[in-house]
Formats: structure tokens, sequence, C-alpha cells
């Protein structure tokens, strides 16, 4: 019999390569990876065409996006806090809390598939952060910006995410969530800035396949709803275990 201990231990493991997934998709949305060469080169400064001819620019860039995923990195963090602490709260009413919130995130994830639509998720409201570009302390205020006023594009996905660190009612494992989020929709910026020259094709692919990306994110957060409302993490957590015996060491 596997220690029910281990098992909670354990059950964090798929949620935070769903964070981390959820991240990546994030960026890969509509609203976010069109803007992303024009966004990257007002942070640091210069224009497109530099970001792509020299490495000074390129340089500039990145220390710019190391310190916009900052921003957005804390943002989230202390979303992870709060939504934790919230399940911690109301933890004799978990097993409902994650019930309804599976079904939100559901309903969400039927929005991206194209089952129906809901016409708020649908318009975009972002925080003007000011004239910001340029330096390493503006990339850091427009970070913060991004995190807070980039919705409700990043709302569904990031609420899924957010749903699962509630489901967690501990501020320590809620928090570590939200930072595999930030990780997987930061890291992707700071590709971008290292390697933009190299990755112009790529980004060029994706665009013309957003709304197959769209798709694939609201499957994706069906997926979690339906795991979140009929307890399967639980489930995968036992089956990682059995398969992978050495994720005990994590416990």
């Amino acid at each position: 019999m596997l220690d029910s201990a281990l098992i909670f231990d354990a059950s964090l493991i798929p949620a935070l390569a769903v964070a981390m997934l959820a991240g990546l998709l994030s960026f890969l949305s509509p609203c976010v990876l069109p803007v992303v060469p024009p966004y990257l080169a007002y942070m640091g400064g210069v224009s497109v065409s530099e970001m792509e001819e020299t490495r000074t620019a390129r340089r500039r860039v990145l220390l710019a996006a190391a310190f916009f995923v900052l921003g957005l990195s804390t943002v989230f963090l202390m979303l992870g806090f709060a939504a934790s602490a919230l399940g911690r709260a109301f933890l004799q009413f978990q097993d409902w809390f994650v019930i309804i919130a599976g079904v939100v995130v559901m309903i969400f994830g039927a929005h991206f598939i194209g089952v129906f639509r809901i016409g708020f998720m649908d318009r975009e409201a972002r925080m003007d952060a000011g004239d910001r570009g340029g330096s390493a302390f503006g990339a850091y205020v427009l970070g913060l910006a991004f995190a807070f006023g980039w919705t409700p594009c990043l709302g569904p996905i990031l609420g899924a995410i957010l749903g699962l660190a509630a489901s967690e009612a501990d501020m320590a494992r809620g928090t570590i969530l939200l930072a595999f989020y930030a990780m997987g929709l930061g890291i992707p910026f700071l590709l971008v800035a290292a390697f933009f020259p190299r990755l112009t094709g790529v980004m060029r692919w994706m665009k013309r396949h957003l709304d197959r990306i769209e798709r694939i994110s609201g499957l994706l957060l069906w997926t979690v709803g339906l795991m979140m409302v009929t307890g399967q993490f639980t489930a995968f957590s036992y089956w990682l275990l059995e398969s992978f015996p050495g994720l005990a060491a994590l416990g």
C-alpha cells in the first residue's frame, strides 16, 4: 500500500506539468504571440530591425526581457499565494470548491474549442504602463502591467491554474504552481529575445496556426477541468508512483 502522504506530494507533479504547459499556451495565444517582437523591441529601446541585425541590440532586449519576466512572475506568485490561502480558508468545503472550479474551467475550455463563445472573453483589456521602454526598471513595470492588465486573454488559462492552486490549500504548493505557470509564459519571451533572428520563421508559422493553438488550449482546459471534477489528479498520481518508483524520492 502506498503511503497517503506520499500520494499527496506526488499529486503536485501532474499539476506542475499542466501549469507549465498552460503558461506556454498563454504565450502562444492570439493576443500575446503576434505582439512579442515589437513589445520586446520597445522594452529594450530598439527597433525590430535592430533586434534582427545586431547582437548589442539583442543583449539589451534580453536584459529587458529578464526584468519583464521578473515583473510578471511577481504578480503570478502573489496570485498563487492568495489563491491557495483562499483554498485553505475554505478547507471544510474543499471537495465542493474543487468541483465548482473544475466546472468553470471546463466552460472556459469549451469557449476556446469553439463549442460556444463567451462575449467578454473575446475582448482585450490591457493596462497602459506609459512610456517605460529602454530601461530595466521600465521593463519590470511593464511585466507587472502585463500580468495585471492582459485580460481576459490570459484569464481563462490563468484561472485554471489558480483553481489548481486553490485546491492545494497550501500556500507554498500553490505559489510553486504559479511559479511554473510563470516559467511556461516567461521562458519563451527570453528565448525570443536571445534568438530572435533564428525564430522568426517559427513565429510566422505559429501565427498562421493560432486558431489551432487556441483549440489545443481549450482542450487542455477542458481536460484539466474534467480531472478536477472527477478527482483524476489523485488517480494519476497513483499511476505515476507505480510506473516511476523513483518519484518517491520527491515525497
